[in-house]
């Protein structure tokens, strides 16, 4: 693998950590400006909405400068954002801070998915897009335990000095080991957009949605369930985070690998089974050692998806697949708040802690589904002489790609 995707990787690591760590570090947070867990609680709900509405606008302002240049921009967005996090004044400067960050996150992973994907061979794409990835999947088992020990040990502001310090690496990374790779010709906002013209986009898109809402339907509420029905101590819930990171790591490798040889059957058996184990974990959760093992197999079928699901968006994007990436990394953060809101649904309504995995399996379940239409739809396409709402955008796109290079 070429070393830019280490640089790419330690992007993604630095992102994830400032995305998860202040999860733990809410009531430090919360003393220090003297407000409320609750509203506290907006440094992530207003990082979350900052990724999914800065995905689709940074992408669109970098359409005229060179994708490499653009991730070094987007890089120093983000020590930006963390370093205003880290001297904030104020509650609302910590949340315009982390705002700040969250608008480097969509199109970081997006354009650097894309980046990855042209750094290799074709048969080696989901492999790459698996390395980068690696990054956001080990700031979970090392970043996000680390930082909250320095938050509450030294203080919750070195903590995010230390994320923007990663962020100047990862930039320093990016300008000396990525190439300047040409943007490519004839490609302009409106091709963009003409992806999600293309019906097998948007069911990529979908299946985004509901596969990872499936994952963080349970693991959103892991505090109070694995406290309440498995009976572990408050302390123990840092560990069994740190194993859901490792079956994060896993299931992304295995999965940027398998994606390469047979990215549908993947998505099939990795969806499936999440929506499987999903289900019985209404039942583990009441077993320490069952709900332990059950939270590291959520953890690798989950992000066994993140490669062909990005992957796919890329393949479906034909030709123009910057911002249609960058989307999508903007609906992985959708389903995570879906699947939050719903399952503080159903435990509001009195269903229990566990009721959140039966949101979860459902939501695989519905990606599931998806994945099956959307196959089924390329093989009718494939069919001589049929066309099919979606094939013609995608036909078109590839043909003003091709005449762009003439």
């Amino acid at each position: 693998m070429p070393f830019a995707l280490l640089a790419l990787a330690i992007g993604a690591f630095g992102i994830g950590t400032t995305e998860f760590v202040i999860m733990g570090l809410l009531p430090e947070v919360a003393r220090d400006f003297d407000v409320s867990i609750p509203l506290a609680g907006w440094l992530v709900t207003g990082y979350a909405l900052g990724v999914m509405i800065g995905a689709p606008i940074m992408t669109v302002l970098g359409t005229r400068v060179s994708r490499k240049r653009m991730l070094m921009l987007l890089m120093g967005l983000f020590v930006l954002g963390n370093l205003l996090s880290a001297v904030a004044p104020a509650f609302a400067l910590m949340l315009v801070g982390r705002v700040v960050a969250s608008l480097a996150h969509g199109a970081f992973f997006g354009i650097g998915s894309v980046v990855a994907a042209d750094l290799v061979a074709p048969e080696k794409k989901a492999g790459a897009i698996a390395m980068m990835f690696t990054g956001l999947t080990v700031a979970n088992v090392v970043g996000v335990p680390l930082g909250t020990f320095i938050g509450q040990s030294a203080g919750w502001r070195i903590t995010f000095t230390v994320v923007a310090a990663l962020g100047v690496v990862g930039l320093v990374g990016i300008a000396r080991l990525v190439p300047d790779l040409p943007k490519p010709e004839g490609v302009h906002l409106g091709h963009e957009l003409a992806a999600f013209r293309n019906v097998q986009v948007l069911l990529a898109m979908a299946m985004t949605v509901l596969g990872f809402g499936g994952v963080f339907a349970a693991v959103t509420y892991i505090a109070p369930m694995m406290t309440h029905a498995a009976g572990f101590a408050d302390s123990s819930v840092t560990w069994l985070l740190v194993l859901f990171g490792l079956g994060m790591v896993g299931g992304n490798l295995v999965g940027g690998r398998l994606a390469d040889r047979a990215l549908m059957p993947l998505l099939y058996v990795s969806l499936g089974s999440l929506a499987a184990v999903l289900a019985l974990f209404t039942l583990t959760a009441h077993n320490k050692v069952a709900a332990a093992v059950t939270v590291v197999l959520i953890g690798a079928l989950g992000f066994a998806t993140v490669p062909p699901l990005q992957k796919r968006v890329l393949d479906q994007a034909h030709g123009a697949p910057t911002l249609a990436s960058a989307v999508n990394i903007g609906a992985f953060n959708l389903g995570n708040a879906l699947s939050a809101w719903l399952g503080g649904l159903v435990i509001a309504a009195g269903l229990g802690y566990t009721a959140p995995n039966w949101v979860g399996a459902l939501l695989a379940a519905g990606a599931l589904v998806l994945a099956v239409a959307s196959a089924a739809l390329e093989r009718r396409q494939s069919v001589p002489g049929r066309t099919v709402a979606g094939g013609g955008a995608a036909a078109a796109q590839t043909e003003v790609h091709t005449a762009g290079r003439h």
